[in-house]
């Protein structure tokens, strides 16, 4: 008897092997992982193209490739793998697609043949070999042009063939100097994580030969500059949809661009029109003084969809969703019952409704509304809903993150990508009639299977203002509720940003908790996604309501969770969680390690040294220099004199929104004081830690000095 219950337990472990192989989460997995782009719907709605991000760690190399699946399911395949090759665009007969590669001559559009009926790539082929290189391409709906974009200098004009001749000759000048000395004549000379250099992003349009014709044709075409003059156009943007769109009709391309005197200090972005074949630009939005950004027209031409907000210099007011009807010249707010930021978007292909992406309590739900009326979460259009409190369609709700939105042409379907804490970017797809999302790519499922991970919990406190405030929970793999776990307290970006039930490369909750602790998350005042005047409350506060609500809420999750080691804390930030971490340093003493990573040390000097002023303008009401008292009644530095905790210290000397000068100022002044303190500092990256090689080097500091202070011994 004894011997058949073992063979018993011996087949039923035999039957699942997968869960007996699971292990923690490292770095090493993370770093397998292909990264998923956003899914591009072929024309005739069989197939769907993306492009994925292989990560080799030894190399220290990211190659983008592009793969396809079948709308109606079934497996992906790789049909661009012999060189790097990203962002896919569908020529609209469906035979040929654009994409972006390095193979030749820097970033430049190629084009590939393809073949519909066994979804496969016979040939690639160079299409521009623009000396300023090309990138962001689309293509027309006419078939007849690409657009691109390509960061010039705007005093190269004339003809496009001179235009040409005079970047070349500009840019191999710069190339082959020895003095790299630049002049500056006005603000934002840098950005994000490079020098401007003089130059700026302008729109050029090519034609392409019809399907079957030769490429070589076009090696006396020059690509047209349509945005000339010394503006960017399009702005300047870290991610999300395109800055520009082509009419319906292939004739005309609206675009976003801020003509302001001043940019540094300036959120006017505005959306211009100008027709393809050149002329002057029109400005459409030039009644309102804050941004309007990423314009989408309807497919029966009729209108162009975009985003806006209506408070000049604040970059985190709530993203509208607007309509501008072309007959008219009128605008008409479309979400002005939502009390949330509009992300993604897209349009039915009868153009009669609008999808988009909102985020509410830690999770990206898609939504839509027919456009003859406004959109009213309180109603149901559909019909397919019959809950009192939903909008009239929903993809997610409390269920990951849902993003990246595209309608599936013919077909009564939408495409998107969707993530999780427990899993990156994958492509999904829903049927409207169905009211069921597919799982169309999994590009990462093998890995995944082998991994053991814990779900995000969600909780809630009462924090500053008496308001409800939520925090989250990851455990560590083999959780024990009978053990003590040491806690890592994360703390966001920002300050209008919030932690939620998706997946992140840099600061990966998952990866944190892999070696036995427990991650608190905590999204205090200023966080997006629980309304704009909760997001608002942050503004001229950055120290106190915030702080208030940490503090709070960690208090809750050691009183609700006897699991909880108070004695093993340790805080880690970046950015705006960086300069959390200072205060903190500054302001308690329950964490027995700190990391802060980007973080604003001294708020006079980051002022004096970011990029874009008109977030420090907005953020403690005016400059440096004029509400002083502000400023420093939220500088971290001021409180130094209370510095104890062991702080580890990260900058990157390319992070030109938290100049370097922040960590270097922070870092000297704990080592002078004696405090316990070791800098991580980064010559080669922005804000972002991006290379395979520094991440690697990144999360091992981190780990390594918190496991030093609150680690098992």
């Amino acid at each position: 008897m004894r011997q058949r219950c073992l063979s018993l337990i011996l087949l039923v472990i035999s039957a699942f092997p997968l869960a007996a192989q699971k292990h923690p989460f490292t770095l090493e997995d993370m770093m397998k992982l292909r990264r998923v782009e956003e899914p591009v719907p072929s024309p005739d709605g069989r197939w769907v193209l993306f492009a994925a991000v292989d990560v080799d760690l030894a190399a220290d190399t990211k190659t983008p490739h592009i793969w396809i699946v079948p709308t109606a399911g079934g497996q992906e395949k790789e049909i661009i793998s012999d060189q790097d090759a990203d962002r896919p665009r569908w020529a609209p007969d469906g035979n040929r697609f654009a994409f972006i590669s390095t193979k030749q001559g820097g970033s430049q559009v190629w084009i590939a043949d393809f073949d519909g009926a066994s979804g496969t790539v016979p040939d690639t082929h160079k299409l521009t070999s623009i000396d300023t290189e090309a990138g962001g391409e689309l293509w027309s709906p006419d078939g007849k042009h690409i657009l691109f974009t390509s960061d010039i200098y705007p005093e190269c004009d004339g003809t496009p063939a001179e235009a040409a001749v005079c970047n070349a000759r500009k840019l191999g000048e710069a190339n082959k100097s020895k003095v790299k000395a630049q002049i500056f004549t006005r603000l934002l000379y840098r950005h994000w994580n490079a020098f401007k250099e003089g130059k700026r992003s302008h729109l050029f349009v090519v034609q392409v030969p019809s399907a079957g014709g030769s490429l070589g044709a076009l090696s006396s075409e020059v690509p047209r500059d349509l945005t000339p003059g010394d503006f960017d156009s399009p702005v300047f943007s870290v991610g999300g949809q395109d800055n520009y769109a082509f009419s319906p009709d292939g004739q005309e391309i609206c675009y976003t661009s801020n003509h302001d005197s001043v940019e540094a200090t300036s959120t006017n972005n505005d959306l211009w029109i100008v027709a393809v074949n050149g002329g002057a630009a029109k400005n459409i939005t030039a009644d309102n003084k804050a941004s309007d950004s990423t314009p989408l027209y309807s497919p029966d031409g009729k209108f162009i969809a975009y985003r806006s907000q209506q408070r000049p210099g604040y970059e985190s007011d709530r993203f509208r969703l607007m309509r501008y009807e072309r007959a008219t010249h009128k605008t008409k707010e479309m979400t002005e019952k939502l009390d949330g930021w509009v992300g993604s978007f897209a349009w039915s292909p009868d153009a009669k409704r609008l999808y988009f992406v909102s985020e509410q309590r830690g999770a990206s739900r898609a939504e839509s509304f027919a456009i003859d009326k406004p959109y009213d979460r309180s109603t149901t259009v559909d019909g397919d809903l019959k809950e009192p409190i939903t909008s009239n369609f929903r993809i997610a709700i409390f269920d990951g993150n849902s993003d990246d939105l595209a309608m599936v042409p013919g077909r009564n379907s939408l495409v998107f990508t969707r993530m999780a804490i427990g899993f990156p970017n994958e492509i999904y797809s829903i049927n409207f009639g169905q009211g069921q999302a597919q799982q169309l790519s999994h590009m990462n499922t093998s890995i995944l299977s082998g991994i053991s991970m814990s779900a995000l919990e969600s909780f809630s406190f009462i924090g500053a203002h008496n308001d409800d405030i939520q925090g989250f929970l990851v455990k560590p793999p083999n959780f024990d509720a009978n053990k003590k776990y040491p806690v890592k307290f994360l703390i966001h970006g920002g300050p209008e940003s919030a932690w939620g039930d998706e997946w992140s490369y840099r600061w990966n909750a998952e990866l944190f908790a892999a070696n036995g602790y427990l991650v608190i998350m905590i999204n205090p005042h200023g966080s997006t996604g629980y309304g704009q005047k909760f997001t608002d409350a942050v503004n001229g506060d950055w120290g106190g309501a915030p702080f208030e609500d940490l503090m709070k809420g960690l208090d809750y999750a050691e009183q609700r969770y006897p699991f909880i080691d108070k004695d093993r804390e340790c805080a880690l930030g970046a950015s705006y969680g960086g300069y959390m971490a200072d205060w903190i340093l500054g302001h308690t003493n329950r964490f027995k390690c700190i990391v802060s990573h980007d973080g604003t040390f001294n708020t006079e000097s980051f002022w004096g040294t970011t990029e874009e002023l008109w977030f420090p303008e907005w953020e403690f009401r005016g400059t440096a220099y004029s509400n002083r008292q502000l400023y420093r009644k939220w500088s971290p530095h001021l409180y130094a004199s209370n510095f104890k905790t062991p702080t580890l210290v990260i900058h990157s000397q390319k992070d030109y929104r938290l100049d370097v000068s922040e960590g270097f100022q922070l870092f000297t002044t704990l080592q002078s004081m004696g405090v316990p303190s070791k800098m991580l500092y980064f010559p080669d990256e922005g804000h972002w830690i991006l290379k395979p090689q520094n991440s690697q080097l990144w999360y091992k500091t981190v780990n390594d000095w918190v496991d030093q202070w609150i680690g098992e011994k």
